[in-house]
């Protein structure tokens, strides 16, 4: 018996669309320094302080003995098939690099690259949506952007903020006796590869929800206290791959302390069922050379260390009377996940395990 009624069309998942996810999509760390180390040196001027000679997480650029302005810009494709959550987790990530420099927020421009002749123009708005929710909960204003129809969604800012010279972190710094504290739990990229199989529970969901979209605030009070020494926030590279850019920038040996990670709930039984991203591999290949592991660690614990956070934690190095204030901040600031992971030593640059 026909019927004059349209077939039903399924919604487009934003997940389906995109080949990677988050900051998995971000390039792997050991082709990312090939490409730098080729590229010619670029007109450097006193007032620059944080250029890209460290691979820290924003730019900094002193403009008066009070002030400097740092910027950044970060970007990719869905982890989620939620295009509020989607904005909201791209706008996080974005500005959390101000925070991670120590700096606070002032505006963002968006940078959107949409399908447009595949999603539905409410979806792609929803996206902006998400976005600037974020960017009202830090209290800045979306005051520009640029948008271009692409094959993939993409969605991020370019985030702007200010600094005091004197409070700029970076991730260099780190000496001899300082303790390490991770400021969120890990397992953002397992938890998306367990999405990405339709097995992420919607607890889990949540959870990776409430994760991403958590703004790294501790940073601008971070930054302002002398102890603290070396900051940045874990994203694609996963934990190991930026606490070695700051053994690297510091030319120091760090030793973490598998036990006392935070994981987020379940985690490690995703990674057990083989939902790991691609980018973890890659992550490993990139700079394993540089960190020592035993038989203690399988494939399990490894995914865990080389898991690409989107949205991460802050990772701080302090010396170690300042950390039980370090994670008052934190505290105050609705962390429940940050925690002293370990230790900075002298010795050459790479992580090490108690």
């Amino acid at each position: 018996m026909s019927t004059n009624e349209p077939t039903p069309v399924a919604p487009v998942r934003l997940t389906q669309l995109s080949h990677g996810g988050g900051c998995g999509c971000k390039i792997a760390p050991g082709v990312l320094e090939k490409i730098l180390a080729k590229t010619a040196p670029a007109l450097i001027p006193p007032q620059l302080l944080v250029g890209i000679e460290t691979s820290d997480d924003a730019a900094v650029y002193q403009i008066n003995d009070g002030q400097a302005i740092v910027a950044t810009t970060d970007f990719f494709m869905p982890i989620v098939d939620d295009p509020f959550d989607f904005g909201r987790i791209a706008a996080t990530n974005a500005i959390s690099d101000i925070y991670a420099m120590g700096g606070t927020p002032l505006f963002a421009l968006a940078i959107v690259g949409m399908p447009v002749n595949t999603l539905p123009l409410d979806t792609i708005r929803l996206i902006l949506e998400g976005g600037e929710s974020i960017c009202a909960k830090a209290g800045i204003p979306i005051a520009g952007g640029h948008t271009i129809d692409s094959v993939e969604p993409i969605y991020g800012l370019v985030a702007i903020g200010l600094v005091h010279p004197a409070n700029v972190r970076r991730n260099t710094g780190a000496r001899p006796g300082d303790q390490l504290i991770l400021g969120k739990g890990l397992g953002v990229g397992l938890y998306s590869a367990a999405f990405k199989k339709g097995l992420l529970a919607d607890s889990d969901y949540a959870a990776m929800i409430a994760s991403t979209t958590q703004l790294n605030t501790p940073g601008s009070t971070l930054g302002g206290m002398a102890g603290v020494h070396a900051m940045t926030d874990v994203t694609g590279f996963g934990l190991l791959g930026h606490l070695v850019e700051i053994c690297k920038g510091s030319s120091v040996t760090a030793v973490l302390d598998y036990a006392a990670l935070p994981i987020l709930p379940n985690a490690l039984d995703y990674a057990a069922r083989a939902c790991v991203t691609g980018a973890s591999a890659r992550n490993w290949a990139g700079y394993g050379e540089s960190v020592v592991l035993d038989a203690r660690f399988g494939d399990t614990e490894r995914a865990l260390l080389t898991d690409p956070q989107t949205s991460g934690g802050l990772l701080i190095a302090c010396a170690p009377e300042v950390a039980a204030e370090v994670l008052a901040v934190f505290r105050q600031q609705g962390f429940a996940y940050a925690s002293v992971i370990g230790e900075i030593k002298a010795g050459a640059p790479q992580v090490e395990f108690k």
